[in-house]
């Protein structure tokens, strides 16, 4: 569900102006068509064209994304808009992952009320979420076989993400302090802080989704496996090409070290959220779950373990996100509880199937 943010448009368009202005090395900067599009509670986003004259004299034109971190509404225990931007840098050094070019990151919380940072607008299209890009969009129209390719171009590029050596230049991800042991049980234990962390918003099937957090827990696999893990790996999170190669990978809230399965099953089961758990059906061209799993393992290279399980852990996450999601709807008054709980009963009847 998509909500407007409430911002003064002329005051963040004259206090981008002049830090632009200063970053930039121009004497000003004009900000232009700022917009503040319907976006999610993960972040607040802005788009905006500058126009300036650079100190070679040359004017310069560009399209803009401004990202701020969330204040006043928060989905994760601990929203970091400049770790984002950090992890975008990174994969655009040490990767051939395409990303948003990141300008500049801002610490000063008195500029615009939080960190933020800067980052290319990339131009290309987006499979929609809402409503669901496998019942109306551009991607209806696709061909079946242009289908096929944008969902191809889409995981190889997870694929490639996961072959990348987290430990050359992507460190900073693996959190401190983690007990010694996998990558994976560094995750559950930030998984059961975030579990804790949304206790007052687990009031809607409340025992699916305790019964699934037990289940991560005490069926946790044997998985050494460590790479650079996205968190959000979906197509409705990357940017196509006319020819539908992706030009970009977007949101990187939740990017983190761990086994490759976490988004892999996070790929499966948002792809579930977004077709057959709606009552859609899968348009042609489009893998169900056992193919794209194959797909996935040519791909990658290597053998994709524990499927299943890394689906129970993305369903739980889901179900915790649509959790606290749903409460702020319900107190912004933007949906009723009818509406709002739809989100995450959608998760947890998912997630019911998957524990029986």
């Amino acid at each position: 569900m998509a909500v407007t943010t409430r911002r003064d448009l002329e005051a963040t368009r004259r206090t981008l102006a002049g830090w632009l202005s200063m970053r930039l090395g121009a004497k000003a900067v004009d900000v232009r068509e700022l917009v503040l599009p319907k976006a999610g509670y993960s972040n607040e986003t802005a788009y905006f064209d500058a126009v300036w004259t650079g100190p070679d004299g040359a004017r310069r034109e560009h399209g803009f994304v401004l990202r701020v971190e969330p204040t006043g509404h928060q989905l994760f225990v601990r929203p970091d808009a400049l770790l984002q931007a950090r992890t975008m840098r990174a994969l655009a050094r040490h990767s051939s992952v395409p990303v948003p070019h990141v300008w500049f990151t801002e610490h000063d919380v008195s500029l615009l009320g939080a960190p933020f940072y800067v980052m290319d607008r990339v131009a290309g299209r987006i499979p929609s979420d809402v409503p669901s890009w496998h019942k109306r969009g551009w991607t209806v129209d696709l061909t079946p076989r242009e289908r096929g390719r944008l969902y191809d171009e889409g995981l190889t590029q997870v694929a490639a993400l996961h072959r990348i050596d987290w430990r050359e230049g992507f460190t900073f991800l693996a959190p401190s302090g983690s007990p010694p042991g996998t990558a994976l049980e560094a995750y559950l234990v930030r998984l059961g802080q975030w579990y804790e962390w949304c206790a007052d918003s687990r009031h809607r099937d409340a025992e699916v989704i305790d019964r699934a957090w037990e289940y991560v827990r005490r069926h946790r696999p044997r998985d050494a496996a460590t790479s650079v893990v996205w968190g959000d790996a979906r197509v409705g999170n990357m940017i196509f090409e006319e020819d539908l190669s992706v030009a970009s990978l977007l949101d990187w809230e939740t990017a983190t070290v761990g086994p490759p399965g976490i988004d892999l099953g996070w790929w499966l089961v948002f792809d579930e959220f977004l077709c057959e758990a709606q009552g859609l059906t899968r348009l042609d061209g489009v893998p169900d779950r056992d193919a794209t799993v194959a797909r996935y393992e040519e791909l990658s290279g290597r053998r994709a373990p524990h499927v299943a399980y890394y689906e129970i852990v993305a369903g739980l996450v889901l179900a915790l996100i649509n959790s606290r999601l749903a409460d702020l709807l319900v107190a912004s008054g933007k949906v009723g509880e009818d509406v709002a709980g739809e989100y995450v009963t959608r998760v947890t009847g998912m997630l019911a199937r998957r524990l029986e």
